[in-house]
C-alpha cells in the first residue's frame, strides 16, 4: 500500500468512527479533548460534529490552517505527555488522539504512556479515538464501525 492509500484509509476510519460516536458523545457531559491538532482537519470536523461543545486540543506548537486553530483558552501547547496532566481527572467525554509518527520505535514510546493519560482523562462511558492502539484495563475495545482494515484506527470505551 503506498502511503496516499495509507494516509487515505486512514483518515477514512478515523471519519468513520469519529461519525458514529459523536451522537452518543452529543448526549454526555464533559469536554471534548484533542490530542494533536496537526493541521487541524479533525478539529475542524468534530467542531462541525459538536457543535457549541467545548474542545480544548493539545499540541506542542500551532501548525494548523488559520479556519482551525481553537480559542486561546482552549490551545494548551507543550509536550501533551506533560500538559494533559493537569487535566486527569477531568472526565472528558471523548478523547482523540492522532499523534502517531509512522516510525514504529518513536510510536512504540507513545504507546507506552498514551493509554494511561487517555484512561485517566476520560468518564465512565466516555469514548477514545485514536490512530493508535490502546492497551489498558479501563478501555474496552470496541469494533471500529468502518469499512477500513481494523487495524487503521482504534475505538475504545472507558470501562
Amino acid at each position: 500500500m503506498s502511503r496516499l492509500e495509507n494516509f487515505i484509509s486512514r483518515m477514512t476510519a478515523q471519519r468513520d468512527i469519529l461519525d458514529y460516536v459523536c451522537p452518543e458523545v452529543a448526549k454526555m457531559e464533559g469536554l471534548v479533548l484533542e490530542l494533536g491538532l496537526g493541521n487541524g482537519r479533525t478539529f475542524h470536523h468534530l467542531r462541525e460534529r459538536l457543535p457549541g461543545r467545548r474542545i480544548v486540543v493539545f499540541d506542542r506548537e500551532v501548525g494548523a490552517h488559520a479556519s482551525s486553530i481553537p480559542e486561546a483558552e482552549n490551545l494548551v501547547l507543550g509536550e501533551i505527555r506533560e500538559t494533559g496532566r493537569k487535566f486527569i481527572g477531568i472526565e472528558a467525554a471523548l478523547v482523540h488522539a492522532d499523534i502517531g509518527t509512522g516510525y514504529d520505535d518513536r510510536d512504540a514510546v507513545t504507546a507506552t504512556w498514551l493509554p494511561d493519560l487517555i484512561a485517566s482523562l476520560l468518564r465512565v462511558g466516555g469514548f477514545a479515538v485514536s490512530g493508535t492502539p490502546l492497551d489498558h484495563p479501563l478501555l474496552q475495545p470496541l469494533p471500529a464501525p468502518t469499512s477500513e482494515p481494523a487495524d487503521r484506527y482504534f475505538l475504545c470505551k472507558r470501562l
